[in-house]
């Protein structure tokens, strides 16, 4: 494609002008609560009980193990459907087909883990479950720099950060509704999961890529996917580090929050203490995410926000580290709230901005969500060394300080974006 006359090259792949109806964003904005619902409602409640279940003497490294192996499947799963979505000629687009079919399978992964007696049978649904999500999740953010202008991407990264938290929001009143019975539990997921994915797929507003216009994809290929040039194309390579860096130091914060609740608090209902919590977590995420949002599309300026976001996050971690009441818990989660919705809103209108070409959005987005899903497998480890070995919870939430922070440093090495 690269040798293609402007005029010849298919409507797919060209740079989008027209801005994007209110309806379309909703549909897109609901997709991601139900993913976020199918991801969010076990990481943050049911995977913590069912480990608890499966062996109360264990249960922190079989949450780390399930968790960990979830992650590590995501690490692939996300280039490589991001990768097949870009090249599908599928008469209702590239990425309608992937939303669905990975919604589907994804709802019968949370039925399966619903059935799971074995840690063995809990890591293979969980793993299931990540491989189908991320075949949706990478189709439906690849949907937004394919049909959203660039002017118009603050706004749209600011509501789809508001669709992630509502998702993790639904996910923990899932999880204090259904903590006295995971089957239920998990179906109630499996239903939100499938469902939100129903408004997209039916407006079927998706560009069809015509036969032949990309090769097919090859192993040698995809494998070589995995490797974006950070000297050719700079700026991505620094997008990835500060984004891989800021969901560190956010995982940090929210692997261990129901045993932290549990344990170093003493919360007399875990299960709801995470609810409290993730709701007003919630509230400020909305609120940042959509000014923010507004503000760096009018302004053009995205660094700025992302580095006053960062140390934001580093200032919730560090709270979390020097306390250990209730009350502090609920100041942590206003800040981390306000730092991560305005960051998840703005990285993500810039992150459109460093893709290196316009026929590969889905794999390069893909090779972006691998920062976001790479501490999923990080941070489960170094929770448990920290908590462990290394001086407990305390310990946990400075990693968390330290790394949040850095990506605040190293975000003004892009310089393609002010």
């Amino acid at each position: 494609m690269s040798t293609a006359e402007p005029a010849k090259i298919p409507l797919a792949l060209q740079v989008p002008t027209r801005r994007v109806s209110r309806g379309w964003i909703a549909a897109v904005v609901t997709v991601h609560i139900g993913i976020n619902v199918g991801f969010f409602a076990p990481i943050q409640v049911l995977l913590g009980l069912h480990a608890e279940q499966l062996d109360a003497s264990q249960k922190g490294a079989i949450l780390s193990l399930v968790t960990g192996v979830g992650a590590a499947v995501s690490l692939i799963a996300n280039p490589l459907f991001g990768a097949l979505s870009d090249r599908s000629t599928s008469r209702f687009g590239r990425r309608i087909p992937w939303v669905f079919c990975g919604t589907i399978c994804g709802a019968l992964a949370l039925l399966l883990m619903s059935t799971a007696h074995t840690v063995g049978l809990l890591v293979l649904g969980w793993a299931l479950m990540q491989a189908a999500g991320n075949a949706a999740v990478a189709a439906i953010f690849a949907a937004i720099p394919d049909r959203v202008p660039v002017e118009q991407r603050g706004v749209v990264g600011g509501l789809v950060a508001l669709g992630q938290t509502c998702g993790s929001l639904i996910g923990a009143v899932i999880g204090m509704v259904a903590a006295g019975n995971l089957v239920f539990g998990y179906a109630l997921v499996a239903l939100a999961v499938a469902i939100c994915a129903v408004p997209f797929v039916l407006m079927r507003q998706d560009t069809p890529l015509p036969k032949g216009t990309l090769e097919p994809l090859s192993a040698l290929q995809f494998a070589q996917s995995f490797w974006i040039n950070p000297v050719k194309h700079k700026d991505f390579g620094w997008a990835w580090l500060t984004r891989f860096l800021l969901y560190l130091g956010s995982q940090l914060c929210l692997v261990y929050l129901l045993y932290f609740l549990q344990d170093a608090i003493g919360h007399p209902n875990p299960a709801q203490g995470v609810l409290v919590l993730t709701a007003i977590y919630a509230f400020c995420v909305i609120f940042s995410s959509v000014i923010s949002g507004k503000l760096s599309d009018r302004d053009g300026q995205r660094k700025k926000y992302v580095i006053i976001s960062s140390v934001i996050v580093a200032a919730a971690a560090g709270v979390m580290a020097v306390s250990s009441t209730f009350a502090m818990a609920i100041i942590a989660a206003v800040l981390l709230g306000i730092g991560f919705g305005a960051y998840l809103a703005v990285d993500f209108a810039l992150l459109t901005q460093v893709l290196p070409t316009a026929d590969s959005r889905g794999k390069d987005l893909g090779m972006i969500n691998i920062a976001n899903s790479l501490p999923q497998v990080v941070a489960p480890l170094v929770a448990w060394l920290a908590v462990t070995w290394l001086g407990g919870y305390p310990t946990l939430f400075l990693c968390s300080v330290v790394v949040s922070l850095l990506g605040a440093v190293l975000v003004r090495k892009i310089k393609s974006v002010p």
